[in-house]
Parts: structure tokens; C-alpha cells; sequence
């Protein structure tokens, strides 16, 4: 993550041998802009780090500068170093390099964001440059903090609980056709509690009242910024990509410790913030933190199993939108494809379009060569040639993925190797190792050649 575990791929940091898309993007003419969430700098751990939260104490750096996005291609950036941080009053947020000392009363980062993506726009579309926008809202990762008024919008809208909200989601996606040829795709439901036995209906259901909330005010912000590129001209010709968060978090972050990393024990003011470990106050305002827990997440993530951090779909596919009216053919808008895809392949899109050159060198260092293979031809025809495979390592979570549609998964380093075949089984229920032993030596040695050459380890303090 963000702490330097002293391993060629685990710095905790950006590698100086490899390049940003901004950095591609800016050489080839464009300007480069930036709005969100960063994470990827190695944060320090301080003595008063409690108060340092709290923004008691200040410091010039949240991160080394030299991390920063304006050290990484972007020409502009106003958002925040760390990861997690409170919605009305964040930790780490700059403008540029300048920390930001202070907010206004009515403060809501998700509306402040979109302000500055809207902001950028009109700027850059005054100039003959073309640019580059990657906007990066915190929303809806935990804490749960959203605007009153928008929490109103959805207060009733969970309250027919985890099993009935997961069994409508999954009725919509059949109607859609997305996993189109599959039947009976819904993975069962990983607990045994029922919705009616549950004592704390009315705090669970607020719990996706707010991330809902949450996701409403980031819409809006969607909204405004393609209104300014309609205004401004650009709408046509701007190929937009969204895409959401790896899975949604089954975290209980209401039981971790307050005042430690980037999880503050008090406001600005010095109100105490409660962690509502038994759900005694609702979560939404800026003096609770909490998180929807696992029941939720398992519900989010209809119809995989498991959820963010894990290897299993459900923690690491996630749905993509791109709208591009000009090199989008009219015949291709609106469908659904299967065709996989990975993060990396943003890159590689980015560098096609652009006409952008994939350096070998840059800034005086060796870069590592490009992985990624463009998007085009999939957002013009609906189909390419992907990836031979894709493989996965997140805390000792292990997954690998072939062109042929077999993946392999291992849940920590004292488990088994699972085999699965997406093409049949695109939830991942029926593990058939035992049925295609060599199918599986053959995926597993093949992770293990990935492994070595995408310098992946075992999470340090594992074997």
C-alpha cells in the first residue's frame, strides 16, 4: 500500500521506473489536470499524528513533494494525499503543492471536487491544447458522511434489508443480459442471518442510506462537469471512462482505532468523533465514522462473492462506462460487452488516441515497458484482441486469469490453489481443480512466471 515493506514492487510509492499517463500525455501536448484522491505517495506515521489528523499541528508535506501529482505529470491537482479522510473537513488536502489550512463551514469535498474538475475545464477549453482529466472523487469509500438533505433522499429505500435489496439487484442484472448465456448466476448469500431477526434495522439501513447519498452528490458533479464540456464544445470529442472502486469494502471500520494512521479521534474543534461500535449513534454526520460492513457489501456486490481486497470477482471486477460521441459508432452506444479488460489498458488507450509515444527512458531512469493494450478497438467494434492473461496480488491474495477464461485464486499462502472456468461459471461457485489437475499446474506455473517478472512477493512477514 502506502509504506515502503522494502521490496522491488512494495516501495509504498510511485516508481521512478515507470511513467504516469499524465506524464505520457503532457509530452505529447496535452494539459493535465487532476482532482481527488492521490494514495499512491508513502505517508508518514507521526508522534503527534492524532493531532496532525485533527489539523492541530501542520506540516509542509503529507508525503514526499517529489510524489506528489504536480511531480508526476499533472500540470494542475487539488485533492488529497491520503486515502481516508473526513468529507467535511479532509486531512492532506492541497491545492497544487500549498496544503490547504482551512475549509469554509459549509465544506463537502465531493461538491468541492467537481467544482475544481468544472473549473479546470473551462480553463483548459480556452486554450488550443487538447488535455487530460483524471478525476479521482473519494465517494463512497468510508467514512459514511454525507449531506443531510441528500441522506433524505434515500432514507427508506433500504429498509427491506440485505436478502430482498440483493435479490432485486440480481433480478435487474438478468433483465439487463450482462452476464448473457449464464443461468442461476446469483452466488448464495455468505451469511445466515435474516433482515427480520436483525436488532439494528434501523442503523444498517441508514448505513446504505449514506453511501447512497453519497453517490447521488458525486452524480450531480458527473453532471455539471459534462455540462461544461457540452458549453464548451467539447462533449463530442471528449472520450469519457468511468469506473467504480475493486469491490466494494466489507470493512467494519467503526472497530478500528481512532487517532492512528489516517483515522482521526476528534474534529477540528475537538469534538470527539464516535466510532459506533455497537451502532449506538447513525452514521452521515462529520462526528461518526462509519462503514456498511460485510452483509452490505456482500449485497453491492451482486451477484459475486466476497469484496474489495479479495481475489475473487467480487474484489477485483468492476464495471466500466465510456461515452466518446464522435469514435464511438452509433451502432456500438448503449450495449454491454464482456470483453475483459484491466486498468492498465487506460494507458495504453490514452497513448492510441493521443498519438503518444511509450518512453523507454524517462527523466534520466529506465521504464519498465507498457503492459496495457488499447480499448479502441473494443469501444469501436465491441471486440479485440486481450490480454493472454491477467494476474492478481493483493495482500497475499492471489487470483490469474487466462485468454481461455480459466482463473485461478488463493485466498492467503496457506491455501489451496482454486480453479475456476468464468466461462460457465462467471460467479465463481464451482471450484474444479480436482477435474483439471493440469489445467491447473499450467495456470499456477504461469502466475509463478508473472510473479517473478512483475516483481510480486509474498506480503512481507508471510512465507
Amino acid at each position: 500500500m502506502t509504506f515502503d515493506d522494502g521490496l522491488p514492487g512494495y516501495r509504498g510509492t510511485l516508481s521512478k521506473n515507470a511513467v504516469t499517463i499524465a506524464e505520457v500525455m503532457k509530452d505529447a501536448g496535452y494539459r493535465t489536470g487532476m482532482v481527488g484522491k492521490w494514495h499512491v505517495a508513502e505517508t508518514p506515521l507521526r508522534e503527534d499524528q492524532r493531532e496532525w489528523l485533527a489539523h492541530h499541528v501542520y506540516y509542509e508535506e503529507f508525503a514526499d513533494k517529489s510524489n506528489y501529482p504536480t511531480r508526476r505529470g499533472f500540470d494542475d491537482f487539488y485533492g488529497t494525499i491520503y486515502g481516508v479522510v473526513d468529507y467535511f473537513d479532509p486531512f492532506s488536502l492541497v491545492n497544487g503543492e500549498e496544503p490547504v489550512v482551512s475549509v469554509p463551514d459549509d465544506y463537502y469535498i465531493t461538491r468541492a471536487l467537481s467544482d475544481s474538475a468544472v473549473a479546470y475545464v473551462d480553463r483548459y477549453c480556452r486554450s488550443e491544447d487538447p488535455f487530460f482529466l483524471y478525476l479521482s472523487y473519494t465517494a463512497p469509500h468510508w467514512p459514511l458522511h454525507a449531506l443531510p438533505e441528500d441522506i433524505a433522499k434515500y432514507e427508506d429505500t433500504y429498509t427491506a434489508g440485505w436478502e430482498a435489496i440483493r435479490n432485486s439487484r440480481y433480478r435487474r442484472i438478468e433483465e439487463l443480459g450482462i452476464f448473457a448465456g449464464q443461468e442461476d448466476f446469483l452466488s448464495p448469500r455468505q451469511f445466515d442471518d435474516r433482515w427480520e431477526d436483525n436488532p439494528h434495522t434501523e442503523w444498517d439501513a441508514r448505513a446504505m442510506a449514506v453511501p447512497a447519498a453519497m453517490v447521488d452528490r458525486k452524480d450531480r458533479g458527473i453532471g455539471e462537469l459534462i455540462a461544461a464540456l457540452e458549453r464548451n464544445g467539447q462533449l463530442e470529442n471528449t472520450l469519457i471512462l468511468f469506473l467504480s472502486d475493486n469491490g466494494c469494502s466489507n470493512e467494519e471500520c467503526q472497530l478500528y482505532s481512532p487517532g492512528e494512521n489516517d483515522r482521526p479521534d476528534m474534529t477540528r474543534d475537538g469534538e470527539g468523533i464516535i466510532y459506533p461500535v455497537n451502532k449506538e449513534v447513525l452514521p452521515g454526520p462529520q462526528n461518526t465514522y462509519a462503514s456498511i460492513g460485510a452483509r452490505w457489501a456482500n449485497v453491492a456486490n451482486t451477484p459475486f462473492r466476497f469484496w474489495k481486497a479479495k481475489s475473487f470477482d467480487g474484489g477485483i471486477c468492476t464495471p466500466m462506462i465510456a461515452h466518446w460521441p464522435a469514435g464511438i459508432p452509433a451502432g456500438e452506444r448503449g450495449g454491454v460487452t464482456d470483453g475483459m479488460g484491466h486498468v492498465m489498458d487506460i494507458m495504453a488507450t490514452c497513448i492510441d488516441l493521443a498519438g503518444a509515444r511509450y518512453p523507454s527512458r524517462f527523466d534520466g531512469n529506465q521504464i519498465i515497458p507498457l503492459e496495457g493494450k488499447s480499448l479502441v478497438p473494443l469501444l469501436k467494434t465491441g471486440r479485440r484482441e486481450g490480454h493472454d492473461y491477467l494476474g492478481f496480488e493483493h495482500f497475499n491474495e492471489r487470483a490469474f486469469i487466462s485468454r481461455e477464461g480459466w482463473k485461478i485464486v488463493r485466498q492467503g499462502i496457506d491455501s489451496p490453489w482454486e480453479l475456476y472456468n468464468l466461462d460457465e461459471d462467471r460467479t465463481e461457485l464451482r471450484d474444479v481443480a480436482a477435474e483439471y489437475p493440469q489445467v491447473l499446474e499450467e495456470m499456477v506455473a504461469r502466475y509463478g512466471e508473472w510473479a517473478r517478472r512483475c516483481m510480486v512477493e509474498p506480503y512481507p512477514g508471510q512465507h
